[in-house]
């Protein structure tokens, strides 16, 4: 990549995987916690959506240190290449990095007295684990994929 493409993708990762997935998954959140998960349906508490927002914030920095700065030192030689261990370590990072997201994101809403079941926040992980052996067993390989995708995004 040059440089007028690195700064490509970095302005799509900023703006598109930040703020627009944010934008999204912050109202999406703040809708279910507000209809589903406060104690009383009453006017008194509620989520915000900048507090919403701000938890998924939280939760993507990690994920974004994983996926876009841990990963670059295993991607040319480990992860890229055909083998089983480089779509073990490079789905693994996923694993780690998306299972983060969600636990930081359960630990934002949990720490709101008001809202009751954020447990719930944490099932994700259930399917998360069935879609990595998944993955793992039919030689998927997420990197890759997304390395394709974003190649074809900053041409």
């Amino acid at each position: 990549m040059g440089f007028f493409e690195t700064i490509k993708l970095l302005l799509w990762v900023v703006f598109i995987d930040c703020v627009g997935v944010g934008l999204l998954i912050a109202t999406l959140m703040w809708f279910i916690s507000n209809k589903y998960l406060v104690k009383q349906q009453n006017r008194d508490y509620d989520v915000e959506w900048g507090y919403a927002f701000d938890v998924h914030l939280n939760a993507f920095y990690p994920l974004l240190v994983i996926l876009h700065f841990i990963q670059l030192f295993f991607i040319n030689y480990v992860i890229i290449p055909n083998s089983v261990i480089g779509y073990f370590v490079g789905n693994t990072l996923w694993l780690i990095a998306i299972g983060y997201y969600i636990y930081v994101t359960f630990l934002g809403y949990s720490a709101l007295p008001f809202l009751k079941n954020t447990a719930i926040l944490l099932y994700p992980f259930a399917l998360l684990i069935v879609l990595y052996l998944i993955s793992l067993a039919c030689g998927w390989n997420f990197t890759k994929m997304l390395c394709s995708f974003y190649k074809y995004r900053v041409k």
